[in-house]
């Protein structure tokens, strides 16, 4: 889709990049290895360089997220549960970086 993707292996990594070069967007998994998802948007937000960081999180479908924990506590901008639609993980990632926002707070 024309993106310029960074992955990282686990939270860690994905902080580490995040350090040395911020994403215009950061798309994470709820459940990863030596840091999660949750502990890394926390991490995020407690930093003043990257407190802004737009995220969007993967979920596994039987997890449910609080909506108004993700979106007042550590500001996610959607949950996408899995099994989810690529093609709408690459439409929600377009529409905030065209517009700035995206439409609904929690999919799938």
């Amino acid at each position: 889709s024309g993106f310029d993707v960074r992955c990282a292996c686990d939270g860690e990594e994905a902080w580490q990049m995040i350090q040395e070069r911020a994403p215009d967007i950061l798309v994470t998994d709820c459940y990863m290895p030596r840091l999660d998802g949750l502990g890394l948007v926390e991490r995020i937000r407690a930093n003043l360089s990257t407190a802004d960081l737009p995220v969007v999180m993967l979920t596994a479908k039987g997890f449910e997220l609080a909506e108004a924990d993700v979106g007042r506590r550590l500001g996610v901008l959607a949950v996408l549960a899995k099994p989810f639609s690529p093609r709408e993980l690459v439409l929600r990632v377009q529409q905030f970086l065209e517009t700035g926002t995206i439409e609904h707070s929690i999919c799938g």
